[in-house]
């Protein structure tokens, strides 16, 4: 999409990080090896732990067992970043910005799907309404990774996929996950 900022240039206020900040954050949290192993590892569901974030941003260190997933999601307002500090992740994401408000359902146009595989050091920024879903596909093994947001998270938008079609499910708010 020519003339639009990159994700890594935009600040969230005059005050807040740049996602590019954010991704720095994450790369220097991922290699601290220690805090990596402090995380306790389930191998049902994911586990975390909430981080103090640079700037007054929000962080999360995520421990993903093998087959799990977030679903197509996005994070509101924030900018983000995240990287994989441990195992492989999958990202699926949206090459497109969406509408943020007053629809349900959105046929989405051929070639907007963007994958990518983050292993062990790999990470990404990204701008508000960043629509993706995170997988571990790994069968054996566990993934670990760090998050980061400014401003911290106002809301979560849960979407369902089928096809070309992508549906709003539902809007979490932070006292639903923390």
């Amino acid at each position: 999409m020519s003339g639009s900022p990159s994700p890594v240039s935009v600040r969230t206020s005059a005050s807040g990080p740049t996602a590019a900040e954010l991704l720095d954050f994450v790369r220097r949290t991922a290699a601290d090896t220690d805090l990596i192993a402090s995380l306790p590892l389930d191998p049902e569901g994911r586990t975390w732990i909430r981080l103090d974030g640079p700037g007054g941003s929000e962080a999360w260190l995520i421990g993903w067992p093998p087959g799990t997933g977030t679903g197509w999601h996005d994070h509101a307002d924030s900018i983000g970043a995240f990287l994989t500090a441990s195992g492989t992740l999958k990202e699926h994401s949206l090459a497109a910005r969406l509408p943020t408000d007053g629809w349900k359902t959105l046929e989405l146009t051929e070639n907007i799907d963007r994958s990518r595989e983050l292993t062990a050091g790999q990470g990404k920024a990204f701008g508000r309404h960043h629509v993706h879903e995170v997988l571990n596909e790994s069968a054996t093994e566990h993934a670990v990774s760090v998050h980061a947001y400014h401003p911290p998270l106002p809301q979560i938008r849960r979407y369902s996929r089928t096809g070309a079609v992508l549906r709003l499910e539902q809007t979490e708010n932070p006292e639903d996950w923390q």
